[in-house]
């Protein structure tokens, strides 16, 4: 029950992964851009830079915002109706998106969705963790980085149908069907069972043992429940002895190291969308049709089914290969692939049907780097180095920062490549090999190993070890885990050990 509840919200990743991968191609659409482009000297219709980077970039602005309203959502109202809550934001924002048929309301509409994305994109990495078994939570965390490359993939066939209407229906459709996966969400997560920590750091204790015997298919009185719970409530006390839970013990270092996790946090999530990686989805369709590519559409849906695909061996490998280990090779993959792109585009040029392919090519090898390495494991690491008095705050944080640069990235993107402003082109990849390599410094020397440890484990590990020397603890305390397993196997009664 505990990977059915933890899988089923990972379906949160849908939302964020759809509205991403749609927006690339309707701002494509010749109806769309009739309707809220202008005319052109050659009696086309385009977008400007300027509302070209309004419209992609506003719904990470409402999600930087909405992932900062993540902690008073998911600790006031609970991980479930947070969520639902959020939901309903969304719907909102969705709603005037597809109503529109002026640039105002549109882009008003987008911010408004990105709300409800943001506080969605805190709470369910966070409920999931705090579900999860953990010798499996990094495969369950990961999910929601899946249900973001299905969202993508969706969009992508979606639009490629939709992209010859002529009339607005080109991406009102596209843009109305969120609506379906936001009713999916809300009412699933109706019939959930809350977070047991949540309703420990409540104390709500009886609610929690109901929880956790839901979580376990067991009864209350079972003693892995008892068991669970006591650990749950022994850690919380630990916890208040170093902090008051106050968004200041964020960036308090003491034994807790607070102010480490809490900036390991923020520049993880900061990392990861310096890869690069949105802006093939944000502006992939604009990019390869830019690039000489025929099929732009076409193009897209195949980077998005490589993404899709290539997540799944990052879900398996999570908790075999390790945190630490995934995204050291998947940083130094991608600043590979990356380098390649822009040495035979800038040598090559874009023109040259050879060099196209080939650009395709390494743009393919490099998502599956990233779906199967970063994609997934930012979110894994950022849902379970946090201690649960300020898991909350300081995931919100490391979200907002997620999409700050996402917002940014989105914003600057037409001023670097469009061939009236900067006309980077295929050079722009140069800028993101750059950044992977800092990618692959940050996973070397300041990522925990926390694989196959609860959360509570996950604590004491940062409390006594550095990230270099965490994977011999973690060993050690795996080993621990594994020998006290054997002896409750030849004992009726486990509680004393």
């Amino acid at each position: 029950m505990a990977i059915i509840v933890s899988a089923f919200a990972a379906f949160g990743g849908l939302l964020y992964g759809y509205d991403t991968g749609s927006i690339s191609g309707i701002i494509e659409m010749k109806c769309f851009l009739k309707i809220f482009g202008s005319k052109q000297v050659n009696a086309a219709y385009a977008l400007t830079s300027n509302d070209k980077s309004l419209i992609v970039s506003i719904l990470s602005a409402g999600t930087f915002i909405g992932a900062l309203l993540g902690y008073p959502s998911g600790d006031y109202l609970g991980r479930r109706y947070g969520l639902i809550c959020a939901c309903l934001i969304f719907s909102i924002g969705v709603a005037c998106q597809t109503a529109a048929s002026s640039l105002p309301l549109f882009v008003i509409g987008r911010f408004i969705a990105g709300l409800g994305v943001g506080i969605i994109s805190c709470i369910v990495p966070m409920y999931q963790s705090e579900c999860a078994p953990k010798w499996i939570r990094g495969a369950i965390v990961s999910a929601y980085q899946l249900f973001i490359t299905i969202g993508l993939l969706l969009a992508a066939i979606v639009n490629n149908g939709t992209k010859d209407i002529d009339s607005s229906n080109c991406y009102r459709i596209p843009t109305g069907l969120q609506l379906i996966w936001s009713a999916i969400l809300s009412f699933g997560m109706f019939f959930l069972p809350e977070s047991p920590r949540y309703l420990v750091m409540k104390g709500n204790i009886d609610a929690a043992y109901q929880s956790q015997a839901k979580l376990l298919s067991k009864n209350v009185d079972d003693s892995e429940v008892d068991n669970d719970i006591k650990e749950l409530i022994a850690d919380l006390e630990l916890m208040k002895t170093y902090s008051t839970s106050s968004y200041a013990d964020c960036f308090r270092m003491g034994p807790q190291k607070n102010l480490l996790r809490t900036l390991v946090g923020i520049f993880l999530q900061a990392w990861q969308q310096l890869t690069g990686i949105n802006f093939i989805f944000y502006y992939g369709t604009s990019f390869f049709h830019a690039s000489g590519i025929s099929q732009p559409f076409l193009i897209t849906i195949i980077t998005n089914i490589v993404n899709v695909v290539m997540t799944i061996p990052g879900m398996l490998l999570m908790d075999k290969l390790g945190r630490r280990k995934i995204l050291i090779v998947g940083a130094i993959g991608m600043l590979i692939c990356e380098y390649i792109v822009a040495i035979i585009g800038t040598i090559v040029g874009q023109s040259n049907p050879s060099a196209q392919k080939t650009l395709i090519v390494f743009v393919c090898v490099y998502i599956a780097f990233f779906a199967s390495t970063w994609g997934p494991a930012a979110w894994v690491i950022t849902s379970e180095i946090y201690p649960i008095s300020i898991r909350a705050k300081c995931m919100s944080f490391s979200v907002a920062s997620n999409w700050l640069f996402n917002f940014a990235l989105g914003y600057a993107t037409p001023y670097m490549v469009d061939e009236d402003k900067g006309n980077l082109g295929s050079k722009v990849f140069f800028l993101w090999g750059s950044t992977c390599v800092g990618c692959l410094v940050f996973a070397v020397f300041c990522i925990w190993e926390t694989k196959g440890l609860s959360l509570e484990q996950v604590n004491y590990l940062v409390r006594n070890s550095s990230p270099i020397k965490s994977a011999k603890l973690n060993q050690q305390l795996t080993k621990d885990n594994n020998e006290l397993n054997k002896k409750c196997d030849t004992v009726n009664d486990c509680n004393n050990l």
